[in-house]
């Protein structure tokens, strides 16, 4: 074996193995690639989740606890959290303009594969919002594809002050607009907050980061308010919504060729 093949393999050992400080768990973060995202969404999700660890650190927390919170999504939604507060100190609140309004819930409407993609402490929570509604009439008595989580009549969610980043990021300035889409029909208006296409991005790169042993998972919305309403427990219902490592990397394209398109418009 050469030099250069033990080197490789070296590295490939390296990068298999839990990092054990806050300064190698950074650098790998720095190191990890993200094929499919822009380059300049990657490098920003890039900086703010090393940033996240390096902040963790100085705070006395641990780096196992730093990982876990880079695993089931507290990292990437802190993240987004914080830069959407920052746009609004910028005036440039995602929300402003937006036509949305109480019980106008096409949004809800979730008929796409991937069921809406949320991380696990985000499905832990919806879990535990809705448990105690379980056995009453749901969304999907307003709509088939409907969000579980919505009352049928006012079409409110039963789970605001829980509800994943995606919900909070989802807005139109065209309410028919979310009507057309919700049929499957193209109509210019609705889109995702920025915040979201980071908080993907920060995700995924807490998977390449943390490698196969981090379990980095993300699941369907949709399935884990029906198993919660169904009166599942949460474990029975995340792995009933469990996605395929593939959705992660199929959503966050998707996204980024979004991201792309609207600003080759702008």
């Amino acid at each position: 074996m050469s030099r250069a093949d033990r080197r490789r393999q070296a590295a490939a050992a390296a990068a298999r193995a839990p990092a054990t400080d806050a300064a190698g768990l950074a650098a790998r973060i720095r190191a990890a690639k993200l094929p499919g995202t822009p380059p300049e969404l990657a490098e920003r999700a890039r900086k703010a989740l090393a940033a996240f660890v390096e902040s963790a650190a100085a705070r006395g927390v641990p780096v196992a606890e730093i990982a876990r919170h880079m695993a089931d999504g507290r990292a990437a939604a802190t993240i987004a959290h914080v830069e959407r507060e920052q746009a609004t100190a910028r005036g440039q609140d995602p929300a402003k303009g937006a036509a949305c309004a109480a019980g106008c819930a096409f949004c809800c409407i979730l008929p796409g594969q991937d069921g809406g993609t949320i991380t696990a402490h985000e499905a832990e929570r919806l879990h535990a919002a809705l448990a105690p509604l379980a056995g009453q009439p749901d969304g999907r008595a307003w709509h088939p594809n409907a969000c579980p989580a919505l009352d049928p009549d006012s079409r409110m969610c039963r789970a605001y002050e829980a509800r994943p980043l995606i919900c909070r990021s989802y807005h139109s300035a065209d309410a028919a607009a979310c009507e057309a889409n919700a049929a499957g029909e193209p109509a210019p208006g609705a889109r995702l907050a920025g915040a979201h296409l980071t908080y993907l991005a920060a995700h995924g790169l807490a998977r390449a980061a943390l490698g196969p042993r981090g379990r980095v998972e993300t699941f369907a919305l949709r399935e884990v308010a029906r198993a919660a309403i169904e009166g599942q427990d949460a474990e029975t219902a995340r792995a009933a919504a469990r996605h395929a490592p593939s959705a992660l990397d199929a959503e966050r394209r998707r996204s980024g060729r979004a991201w792309k398109a609207a600003r080759g418009r702008g």
